[in-house]
């Protein structure tokens, strides 16, 4: 009874109907109409399955060794790319000029065993360079990161959209995804401990008629409206220029009633504390990919691929070419 369940489960007809639950489970979760996740991985679990039965159940693979690698490693990469799909995490983090990634994303994706390690992934951001060809055409970007390596000493990189960081398994790009970020601090009534943040205005230059942004005072419930205001043209479409900050700028602020403009180092009073503008800086977005499965997936395809060269080679090799 064993080795006739076996025999089924390695069926062409069941590897059949996985395959078309696989192309079905993509296009579902292609339409949103599923979860990507479980669309995949159970076809391709299924499949593995599938696959074991036959090795098992067939006498060719035990008689042919080279057909018996490749199959082995076609079951390998069928279980990483559902282990992938299970375990792995695609988000988005925007960071001030200036200031550190502690692990907070502003858009997260993962897989429903994804252990997070993000918690122990810091850097801080020194900035970056980016180039524009005529017509607003963005070139490479270089941002320049620093942290901590494992051994406690610091390190500096630059990274870039093909150039990641990667820090614990997490890999952070550059993205198109960047902008101004007027900093501020705050220091609370009662005489609380100051704080320093940067408020995102929406990207540059997709937004470049928008840059204002509503936000909260920390640790209250107060909101306040914040627009950047300058005339000068930063990204010339008729020629080649660079991403900067404005030369001449100012920052209007309202707060129900109030409205202010605000230089560097000018304040408002308010009943919960004092807000002081202190200067504007940039902000830049960043990609962030996790999947542990890519190198182990790279190994067992190399395998795979010369244990289907070894087979096809003592299959033909052993007669003439040219019979």
């Amino acid at each position: 009874m064993m080795r006739t369940a076996i025999e089924r489960l390695a069926s062409l007809k069941l590897t059949l109907l996985i395959l078309a639950a696989l192309g079905a489970g993509i296009l579902l979760a292609y339409s949103g109409a599923l979860d990507g996740t479980w669309a995949l991985a159970v076809p391709l679990a299924l499949f593995a399955v599938n696959l074991m039965a036959a090795v098992a159940t067939r006498p060719v693979f035990r008689r042919q060794r080279a057909l018996l690698l490749v199959h082995l490693g076609l079951i390998g990469i069928v279980l990483l790319l559902a282990a992938g799909r299970l375990t792995y995490l695609q988000g988005t983090a925007e960071v001030t000029e200036g200031a550190q990634f502690e692990g907070e994303l502003a858009s997260r994706d993962a897989g429903p065993w994804h252990w997070s390690r993000l918690e122990r992934v810091r850097f801080t951001n020194d900035g970056f360079q980016i180039a524009y060809a005529p017509g607003v055409q963005r070139d490479k970007t270089r941002n320049k990161l620093r942290y901590l390596d494992d051994d406690g000493r610091e390190r500096r990189v630059e990274i870039g959209d093909h150039t990641p960081l990667v820090r614990h398994g997490y890999r952070f790009y550059t993205s198109p995804n960047k902008g101004f970020a007027p900093a501020f601090l705050w220091y609370p009534a009662g005489g609380g401990e100051p704080m320093l943040g940067g408020v995102h205005l929406p990207a540059y230059p997709v937004h470049e008629y928008g840059q204002a942004r509503e936000w909260q005072l920390p640790g209250t419930g107060v909101k306040v409206w914040t627009m950047l205001q300058f005339d000068e043209v930063i990204l010339d479409p008729a020629r080649a220029s660079e991403f900067r900050l404005p030369r001449d700028y100012k920052v209007v602020m309202r707060v129900g009633e109030l409205r202010r403009e605000l230089k560097p180092g000018e304040a408002i009073e308010l009943a919960q504390g004092r807000l002081v503008f202190d200067g504007l800086r940039t902000w830049m977005g960043y990609t962030v990919f996790y999947d542990w499965t890519i190198q182990p997936l790279l190994l067992v395809c190399l395998l795979s691929v010369g244990a289907l060269g070894w087979h096809f080679w003592r299959k033909f090799g052993a007669r003439p070419w040219n019979t």
